[in-house]
């Protein structure tokens, strides 16, 4: 019996693996890329964007779990890190609409002790 002697490589299941992995990149280069956290917030007529330079960023989940500047911490923690901005360093506070306003308070109570007066709420339009 002859051995057959190959002329080429069949490349077809090597592209398949490729196309696999490059799903897989795209995929999780878009979740990635947000850099956001999931927040459902309430809605508001006068809603407008938002525009981020300087600012902090207080985030309320639904589960009570506080994020400054998209880490998650807890109220001293964020007392702390926003002791480093100026009072006149604009505050978001997005606050998922199913929580407590408790917690709410809370965050908003902090923020006006320690002299922080530029805060905005974040909504999203209707």
């Amino acid at each position: 019996m002859k051995i057959k002697k190959f002329d080429s490589i069949n490349v077809i299941p090597f592209i398949d693996v490729l196309l696999v992995l490059l799903a897989i990149v795209l995929m999780t280069s878009t979740f990635i890329s947000k850099g956001m956290i999931p927040v459902n917030l309430p809605k508001a007529t006068s809603a407008q964007n938002l525009k981020l330079n300087k600012e902090v960023i207080i985030v309320i989940k639904d589960d009570k779990q506080l994020y400054c500047n998209n880490n998650i911490t807890n109220l001293k923690e964020i007392i702390k890190h926003i002791l480093q901005f100026k009072k006149t360093t604009p505050v978001y506070i997005k606050s998922d609409k199913n929580i407590k306003f408790d917690t709410f308070v809370k965050v908003l109570d902090m923020l006006k002790t320690n002299g922080f007066n530029n805060i905005s709420i974040v909504t999203k339009n209707e």
